[in-house]
């Protein structure tokens, strides 16, 4: 079963499945042994990762690469962040096939103006809506017969309010998207209101101190949301963590961090058992076992 099948499986079963955001194999892997059945690779992380603020600075092919790279270090379907298809509906036939071609799962693609920005700040513009179901429609038909998932991802209810997020989430869907993410409604109302008024699966997108209050993951779930992505969890604690280890750093100190690992533990939860083992092998002479799975070249 490919993972974007697997994903298809997690949808459709009952409850809700929850995707932390990670921005490189570390935190992926962290999310892997954590037990979840998900990864969300984040745009704001995978952009802070390479120097920049979450405002579309970076290229469809340094997205994907980073995509790739996580999808073939966690054995889990991968979600990830695609921005505006970076062009117009050819852009968006090729972001399909790449993000496809190195592993990923599901993909989102929005309804902002290129460059976008972070769906919590302010200021954001939004393309015609048939501009974008447009996009949407050329990459449902990008994946061909593949179980590839197509997230339509609109922004518009900050720019142009709540009821045309809710026509533009339904055209999507109609246009071949598969589930639908409407960005950062502004009550508890509105959150509860999206599964209602949408017909089909529906994602929401977890912000801590974003546009939207926040929403305790059982009770989105009990809404009726499928997904929950936490894209920033992960990113701006790691952010807090390393200045609190640094400050200590500063006054002379050196402190243990919070999870105080060996190197040999470090190192055991990125596989070291398994190439060593595969070195063992070679030099025994023996078959090479297939379980060590290697990251794939950038």
């Amino acid at each position: 079963m490919s993972k974007a099948s697997e994903l298809r499986a997690l949808i459709k079963r009952g409850g809700m499945t929850i995707a932390p955001g990670a921005y490189d194999c570390i935190t992926a892997t962290t999310i892997a042994q954590a037990g979840f059945e998900c990864v969300y690779m984040t745009g704001a992380g995978t952009a802070a990762a390479h120097g920049f603020p979450d405002y579309g600075l970076l290229t469809m092919s340094e997205m994907v690469t980073n995509a790739g790279k996580i999808a073939a270090t966690v054995d889990l379907p991968v979600i990830a962040d695609a921005d505006t298809g970076y062009g117009n509906e050819l852009n968006v036939v090729r972001t399909v096939h790449e993000y496809s071609r190195h592993g990923v799962a599901a993909i989102h693609i929005e309804d902002q103006v290129f460059p976008k920005k972070c769906g919590h700040l302010d200021n954001k513009e939004v393309i015609p809506a048939d501009d974008y179901i447009a996009k949407i429609r050329a990459a449902a038909d990008a994946r061909g017969g593949s179980d590839f998932i197509i997230i339509a991802r609109t922004d518009s209810r900050a720019v142009v309010g709540f009821d045309e997020a809710i026509k533009r989430a339904n055209a999507a869907l109609a246009a071949g998207a598969d589930i639908a993410f409407v960005e950062a409604p502004q009550t508890l109302e509105e959150v509860a209101a999206v599964p209602k008024q949408v017909k089909g699966p529906c994602l929401l997108n977890v912000v801590r101190r974003g546009k939207t209050p926040v929403v305790e993951l059982k009770d989105a779930e009990a809404m009726g949301y499928k997904i929950a992505i936490l894209p920033t969890l992960l990113f701006r604690g790691v952010i807090g963590c390393c200045e609190e280890l640094l400050a200590e750093v500063k006054k002379g100190n050196f402190p243990a961090p919070p999870k105080d690992l060996s190197p040999h533990e470090a190192f055991a939860r990125f596989g070291a058992a398994e190439w060593d083992d595969l070195r063992e092998r070679y030099r025994g002479g023996a078959d090479a076992p297939s379980k060590v799975k290697v990251a794939k070249a950038g």
